[in-house]
Formats: C-alpha cells, structure tokens, sequence
C-alpha cells in the first residue's frame, strides 16, 4: 500500500555517493531533504560539483547504477520510493510521469535518428501509438513549442536544426506524454538572450496549461529570480537555504547564498578612455562565404556573416561584441587573428596586417591570443598542464625547456594555480573554473597585448564566472591588456567593456561607450536584447 503523501517530489535524507566498491565510494550527496508541490516551480541552485544534477537524475534513476550508489534515505514521487522501483516501474515513471530537458540538446538527442522517429518512439513507448497514429500529435507539439514549418522539420536530424530549435524539439519530447514532473537541468545557459527569453517564456506557458511541477537546475540568478516560486541553493552536497523566491532574493540567510546574489550584482559600466593609444583599428571588415551549387560547384550567391564592420580598439580597455547567434561575432574574433580570410583593413599598433604572409604573421600572433568558450575542448587531453601552458614558447622558439618550465609555472601562479604539483596533472583533472585560469595562463605566457575572448564564461557557475571576470579585470590592470569580449550576456558585457558593438546578421547595429548604450539604448533590436537580458 502506498504511503499517504502530501507533495508530489520528496528527499528525506537522501544520499548519494560514486564508487563501483564499498571502500571506494565517495558521498557527493548528503542526505539532503527537500520537496517540490503540485504546480509549483521549485529552483535548484548551485556551483558545479555541489550535487544538483545528481539529485535531478537520482529522480529518474538516470545514472548508471554500477557507479552510483544510494546508501541512505527516501526519494518519494507520488508517495513510493523511487530507490526501490523495479526496471518495469521505472519505465512508465520516465518520460510518462516525469519529462527531463537536458543541458545540452545536441549530445541529448540522437544524431543518427531524425527528430520524428525520437518522438515516435516516446508515444509508442508510453502511449502505444503507431508512427502514422503519432504524426499529427508530434506536428501539434512541435507547433506547441514554437519549431516553425514542423511537418518539414520532423524528417531533420539534430545537427540540421539551431541550438534553439534543438531545445524546443527537447521540450516537445520531454512533455509529449503530458508529465506531471518536469525537470528543466540548465536548459538555457547556451542560448542566446533572445532565445532564452522565448525558451523561458514557453516552460513557463506549457506549466500552467499542463498543470505540471517543475524541477528548474541553473546558476543563472536572473533565471531563477523569473521562474521559481521556490529556491533550494545546494553547497557541496547538502542544501543550505531554502525558502520562497521573494524572501532568498530580499533577505538571504546563508553567508552563501549572500555571496550568490552578491556576485550577480551589476556595477557601473568603466568609463572609456578616448586620450589612449588606438592598438586596432578596423576599417569595412568583411567576410563572405560563397555559395556554390550544381554539378560544378559555381558561386550563386555569398553569406554575408560580417559585413563592413568598423571598429577602435584602444590600450588596456575592453570592446564588448554582442548579438544573437549567427550575428557574426565569432567569424569578427577569428578574422581578427587571420584565421578567417577577409576584405578590408586591420591595422595592428598602425601596422596593416591584411595581405601578409603566414612567416611575416606569425611574430604578430604573440600579440594575439584567443580564449574559448568551451575550457575542457580548447585543451589537449593527452597533455599535462606545462605542455599545454608552454606550447606557444615551443613553437615560437623561446627559452630552454626549464626556462619554458619557469615561464609556464609563473603564468599560473598569476592566475591563482601556482602549485608546482599541478604542472604534471591533466585537464580531466580540473574543475572548469581552474580549466577556464588555465587556458588563460596558456595566452599569457607569450606575453600579449591584445586578447580575443569568445564566450569565456557562459558554461561557468555565476560564482566562478565572477572570479574569472574579476581575475581578467586585475590582468588586464597589471598588463595593460586590451580585450575584445564576444559574449550573449549583456549583464556580463556591461560589468567589464568600456565600449559595445551590437551586432545583427552580419551588420554593427549600433556602437558607443556601453553605459550610453545600455541606459539609452537607439535601435529597436538593441532595446530588446536589452529587455531580455535585464528581464
């Protein structure tokens, strides 16, 4: 018989912990207790490694169980305890009962399969329909979340579609079979703004038509403070505070939870300074893509991705690019360090680096470097940390290996990993914030003048994201840097950039000093990149 129940979800000192063997588990969870009501949108909050989305996924049962144990406690849903449901139970729990929106949509959803047979396969599973039954209710959904032309996208594979086109197939297929429990695990830190806001928007609609719960996972302060009616923050393992979303926002208990809100705070922009030396200046930058069709591949047409872009980068300050996705911000950074052909002037401390040569470029590239978005990716998994920090000296020619050595150990004591231990260790072994100081130590070490920063902490926590942002503004004081930062986040853009270029297909929409374009912002596109990001 099952136990009476009064809310839909409950931990009662719920653990968890990894090991394959007894002696070899470690505790990650620590017996937390929590529990989500009917309709109501509970937020999960916390740093990387600190136990949301294993508790998240426990819910499922979503993690292998030869690595993951539950030593101790409850994990109720509707009463019965999900730790003790057979394989049969659980399969009518996943998917029916409960829907899960994963991070990542493209690595979620199969690439093999089109979007229509990953549908199909969820109604067969849970409601017994046909491919040829289930067509009709998968066009509803897709037209449900907001997917244009779905009886055309429903025979694409995940890699035809936008990340934002992804995510609402992910949404489609996580509330198809209308769950009572829908678990959101960061499901828009890689969207654009704009995005985010229309993906928000639809969670939000789809909750009250559905009457369902939601499990809302994200660092994102700006999310929760729209979204939640309550707030859970989670530190290393064991849940802190918790309270209605008003009452953490206004009055926060935990010292914590202080430093959480604190580091989402928005000073004023930094004044520019038009009286120093111009380091780059751009003139009618362009970069087009031909084209090519028919049997003989000839040009038809181009895509524009820059498209006459000019622009002033100045000593030791910070040009902020923003825009939607396929705006040209990436294609701009790689042109700027030759690694994307282009029309027009670079002119780099007055010297025009258009037209030359890769032997007569090359000394120029120490004076620019690129930092990722993605730390773990941007960095070999088969080299240790003196390797990979060192690797610009190798190829240059600079030093002997111990003076390489030296160099390298120095770059990560200036961003905070200055243990001699560290330099034998490999990336797998870092957090993404010590990854993120790494790959910033790795652009150091050649001693440049001009970074390139490509969405360098938007797959980072707020609270490590602070630090870094606070760790380049301190680099960039003690070194003069000048930084050109490409990013979405316009709250993040307005913390470091002196000046702003908002950017749309291809075309700079608007351009200034950043505190005059966010308190007054001219165009209309402007203005709504505006309104979703300050919510």
């Amino acid at each position: 018989m099952n136990a009476p129940h009064t809310h839909l979800v409950e931990y009662r000192g719920f653990k968890a912990a990894f090991g394959n063997l007894p002696a070899s588990l470690k505790e990650v969870v620590h017996g937390i207790d929590l529990y989500i009501d009917e309709h109501e949108t509970l937020a999960l909050v916390g740093e990387s490694g600190s136990g949301k989305t294993v508790s998240a996924q426990a819910l499922m049962r979503l993690l292998s169980e030869q690595w993951v144990r539950y030593p101790a406690g409850e994990l109720l849903f509707e009463g019965r305890d999900v730790l003790k449901m057979g394989a049969a139970e659980l399969r009518k729990l996943r998917g029916r009962d409960m829907g899960m929106i994963f991070q990542e949509p493209m690595s979620s959803l199969n690439p093999l399969h089109s979007i229509e047979k990953q549908l199909a396969e969820s109604l067969l599973l849970h409601q017994g329909l046909s491919q040829s039954a289930a067509r009709p209710l998968m066009v509803q959904w897709l037209e449900r979340v907001g997917l244009r032309d779905p009886e055309r996208r429903l025979s694409a594979y995940p890699h035809e579609l936008s990340g934002g086109e992804r995510q609402r197939v992910m949404i489609a297929l996580a509330l198809l079979n209308r769950p009572k429990l829908l678990i959101a695990d960061e499901p828009t830190t890689a969207l654009d703004v704009t995005i985010q806001d229309q993906i928000l928007s639809l969670i939000k609609t789809l909750q009250q038509d559905l009457g369902m719960a939601v499990l809302f996972i994200t660092h994102d302060l700006e999310v929760v403070r729209r979204m939640a009616d309550r707030v859970a923050v989670m530190k290393d393992g064991r849940i802190i505070e918790t309270g209605p979303q008003q009452r953490i926002f206004s009055a926060p208990e935990a010292a914590y939870t202080k430093l959480l809100i604190g580091s989402g705070e928005d000073p004023e922009s930094p004044a520019p300074d038009t009286a120093a030396p111009a380091l780059v200046e751009v003139q009618d930058l362009k970069v087009h893509f031909p084209l090519k069709k028919g049997f003989f591949k000839r040009v038809s047409g181009h895509i524009k991705a820059v498209d006459g872009v000019s622009f002033t980068l100045r000593q030791g300050q910070t040009l902020g690019i923003a825009g939607e996705s396929g705006s040209g911000k990436t294609t701009l950074g790689k042109a700027l360090l030759g690694l994307e052909k282009s029309q027009g002037s670079i002119r780099i401390e007055g010297r025009e680096i258009q037209g030359l040569g890769e032997d007569a470029l090359r000394p120029l590239r120490r004076k620019m470097q690129i930092i990722f978005q993605d730390p773990y990716g941007s960095l070999s998994p088969r080299m240790p940390i003196e390797r990979i920090v060192g690797e610009g000296l190798l190829i240059h020619g600079i030093g002997t290996k111990e003076e390489r050595r030296e160099r390298a150990l120095a770059c990560l004591r200036e961003v905070g990993m200055g243990d001699p231990d560290l330099l034998s260790r490999y990336p797998n072994e870092f957090s993404g914030g010590q990854r993120q100081r790494i790959c910033i130590a790795r652009s150091l070490v050649l001693e440049p003048s001009i970074l390139v920063l490509d969405e360098p902490t938007s797959s980072l926590d707020r609270t490590i994201q602070f630090q870094v942002v606070s760790l380049l503004q301190e680099l960039q004081e003690r070194r003069g840097l000048s930084y050109i930062f490409i990013s979405h986040d316009l709250r993040l853009l307005k913390r470091i950039c002196h000046d702003l270029l908002i950017m749309k297909e291809g075309k700079v929409v608007e351009a200034g000093p950043t505190g005059v374009i966010m308190e007054n912002p001219q165009q209309a596109y402007t203005q709504e990149l505006l309104r979703t990001a300050f919510f």
